[in-house]
Parts: structure tokens; C-alpha cells; sequence
């Protein structure tokens, strides 16, 4: 796979709090935080890294605010999160939940096309404007909605990928998949405590493996899995620079503040179709292999994982489909802590999309901005790590939209 065919550079990232179920500051009863404000915040936050805010572009993402906020025409709000976007040329993007590495790489398209130098990203999403399960059938549009809705679970999403759950535990076992889904959830906690605008940071259960380990209600929610192995329903945005050697001397971005982005795989699936084997994250695995292709390392080689976990089964699932464990392995390699901080592959140390939180058009975005942080020792939670790679898996729907993106820290 060819190489890029210039240096392009990813900086001045910045997430607002998650907020949701799980802060201590979220109460339904009262007016929410306008989506109007997290706009400006996550704005606010990237403007101030810069020395001048010369950006050329701006591209804003969001899956469903048409839905949740009634508010569409979403590249107007770029001049207003940004004014030196005024007059510029502003776009939107959506791919369900892999809204954010969409986002990404249509801004790395244009530096590379030398349109632009610097393009201001962001994501973000409010969803806590509907109670959970009506919101779960806005979120049915992230599949072929249809064909699959009336025959879906209340709860849609959830039900998707616990018919992949229990898929999994018929074909590699029960026990151990259920163990390590619990231990998933455990990790993503124990990093969201680290984290201060994580959702669940403010979460003190002593016993995270115990709640890990509820059995799951199918007459309540969905088979085979709980409520602790689903990402909550959040609020957020995120947004960060992708621009040129150019463009960074512009902005006024020292090349140690960025990190390089030196792959990105992009894979497509056909949404009308169901998946060929619900065990397989088959567009998970095309878009990684890409992504390293380009970046011409070895998944070895790679520092820092951030995974989309929609669900805990996704992880195990993404683990296989990178290639770090076989097929049905996924969950002795997180059992084995090989996942955890001190682990071989320091994983999702946000806390990833069931701790840190799940604005859905936001994810893709903040996984990329965590990667920057880590790798350019700002991190809350700063980690040593063994070489100067990471890597990213933004997801859409059930594996059909994935971008996957390999950073390097700049030398």
C-alpha cells in the first residue's frame, strides 16, 4: 500500500466532560447543558493551542442531531464554534457511530490535496435529550433500519451485538468470554477514574468484576449481555487540528505538540447485508490491516490501542479482528491483563467508549485526540510507553463503517 505522499500532522486536540449517567454533576431533572455550549467549549479548547488560528477548513461531524436536537445543517456552527472559519469552506460528515474517523479522514484528504494546510475537526452529540429507549430507535438508523428494526430488541443496538455475543459464547464457550467481558468492564473503569471529564469517573463500586458478572435479563434488556457491557448514552464533543508541516508553522504548533499521522485504513461494508459470521469483525480487520500496511510497522510495533467498544464483546471481537489474538482467543488475551496499563498493549487508557463515554458522532474524534495526548506526555493519566506508535478503531453501526489510523509521536 502506498505511503502517504506527505507528512500529516494531528494537534490541539481537546474533549469536553461525557456527561451522562454516572457524573455526579448529571441530573435529568434539570434544563441540559445546551449542545450550543459543548460546541464552543471543545472550540474554545483546541483555539487556545494554537499561536494563530489559521485554519483553512473546518469539518464537523455528528450522527443523528437532526434526531436528538432537531438541529441539521451543521457546517453553519464551524464559524461559530471557530470565527477564522468565516468565510471558509465548511462540511459536514456522518457514519453512524465511526462518525469521527470519517471526520479524520476526509480532513487528512484535503491537506494531502493541498487544499487546505490546517483543518479544524470536531465531533460531537447529545443524546441525553430522549430517555434511553427511544433513543435506542434513533440509534437503529445506524443499521439497514428497514429491514432490521421491527424484528429487533426495544433496546436495538444492544440486541445486534448480543446476538454476536451469544454467537461467540456458542462457538469458543460461555465462562470465559463472560469473565473477560466483565474484566473489560472493570479495566475501562479503573481508567475512567483516572480521566476527569470521563463519564464514569466519578464511579466508586468497589467490586467492578462482581457487577461485571451480572447475569443478563433478556426479559428486561437483551440476552447475553448487561448493562455493564454497554457503552451509556452521553453528551460531548471533541475536536483537534489535522494539517501540513505547513499548517502547524502556521497555527504556531511546535512539532513536538502533534503527533504524525502515518496510516489510515478505511473499509466500507454493504449495510443491507447481515454479517457472514457474527463471530468476525470482518471490516474491522481489513480497515487495521490497512492502516498498518501504509504505516509500514508491524501490530507488534504498536504502543497504544484505542478500541471502539461499543460493547465488551466488541473488544474481544476487535482484538481477534486486529490479529492480536485467534479467533476465540479474545478473551484469554484480555484475561491474561494483557490489555491493562501495565499489559503489552495498554488498551483504551481513556477509558474507551464504556468508561470515558459514547457521544456517538464524538468517539472517533476523542480516540484520536487520548492517542495525541499519551503520545505527547499530556495525558491525565500518562503511561511509559514502549515505542513511538498508536493506534485507533473508529466503528460505525455493526462493523460496517471503520476507519482505522496509526499515529507516530514526531521526531
Amino acid at each position: 500500500m502506498k505511503k502517504l505522499r506527505k507528512r500529516v500532522f494531528a494537534a490541539a486536540g481537546y474533549n469536553t466532560i461525557y456527561m451522562g449517567s454516572g457524573r455526579k454533576e448529571f441530573d435529568p431533572s434539570k434544563p441540559m447543558r445546551p449542545f450550543e455550549e459543548y460546541l464552543k467549549e471543545t472550540a474554545h479548547g483546541t483555539a487556545t493551542q494554537l499561536g494563530n488560528v489559521a485554519v483553512d477548513e473546518g469539518i464537523i461531524g455528528s450522527f443523528m442531531s437532526a434526531r436528538f436536537i432537531k438541529q441539521a445543517n451543521l457546517p453553519g456552527f464551524l464559524p461559530f464554534m471557530l470565527p477564522a472559519l468565516q468565510g471558509k469552506p465548511c462540511a459536514a460528515v456522518e457514519g453512524a457511530c465511526g462518525t469521527g474517523g470519517r471526520g479524520i479522514a476526509m480532513a487528512v484528504r484535503s491537506v494531502l490535496s493541498e487544499i487546505s494546510d490546517s483543518v479544524f475537526v470536531a465531533g460531537f452529540e447529545i443524546q441525553n435529550t430522549m430517555k434511553a429507549v427511544y433513543g435506542a430507535d434513533v440509534l437503529a438508523g445506524a443499521a439497514y433500519r428497514a429491514k432490521e428494526r421491527k424484528a429487533g430488541d426495544a433496546y436495538f443496538f444492544p440486541g445486534i451485538f448480543a446476538q454476536r455475543a451469544g454467537a461467540y459464547f456458542k462457538a469458543y464457550g460461555e465462562k470465559a468470554s463472560r469473565e473477560a467481558m466483565a474484566k473489560w468492564y472493570e479495566l475501562a473503569i479503573l481508567n475512567a477514574r483516572k480521566n476527569p471529564k470521563a463519564q464514569e469517573y466519578h464511579n466508586t463500586t468497589q467490586d467492578l468484576m462482581a457487577l461485571g458478572m451480572t447475569p443478563p435479563d433478556a426479559q428486561r434488556f437483551v440476552p447475553y449481555l448487561n448493562l455493564y457491557d454497554c457503552s451509556k448514552v452521553s453528551d460531548g464533543a471533541s475536536s483537534l487540528i489535522i494539517a501540513s508541516a505547513e499548517g502547524l508553522k502556521a497555527c504556531g504548533i511546535a512539532l513536538e505538540s502533534a503527533v504524525e499521522i502515518i496510516g489510515i485504513g478505511e473499509a466500507e461494508a454493504d449495510i443491507t447485508q447481515m454479517p457472514a459470521d457474527p463471530t468476525v469483525l470482518a471490516t474491522t480487520a481489513q480497515a487495521a490491516a490497512k492502516a498498518l500496511a501504509q504505516a509500514g510497522i508491524s501490530k507488534e510495533e504498536i504502543a497504544l490501542l484505542e478500541l471502539h467498544d461499543c460493547f465488551s464483546i466488541t473488544a474481544l471481537l476487535a482484538l481477534e479482528a486486529i490479529g492480536y489474538a485467534a479467533k476465540g482467543k479474545g478473551a484469554a488475551y484480555i484475561l491474561d491483563g494483557k490489555t491493562s496499563v501495565s499489559g503489552v498493549l495498554p488498551t483504551n487508557l481513556s477509558g474507551g467508549l464504556c468508561g470515558f463515554g459514547h457521544p456517538t458522532g464524538a468517539s472517533g474524534v476523542r480516540e484520536l485526540v487520548d492517542l495525541l495526548h499519551q503520545l505527547t506526555g499530556k495525558a491525565e493519566n500518562q503511561v511509559k510507553v514502549k515505542s513511538p506508535f498508536g493506534m485507533l478503531i473508529s466503528m460505525g453501526g455493526n462493523d460496517k463503517t471503520v476507519t482505522s489510523i496509526v499515529v507516530k509521536k514526531t521526531e
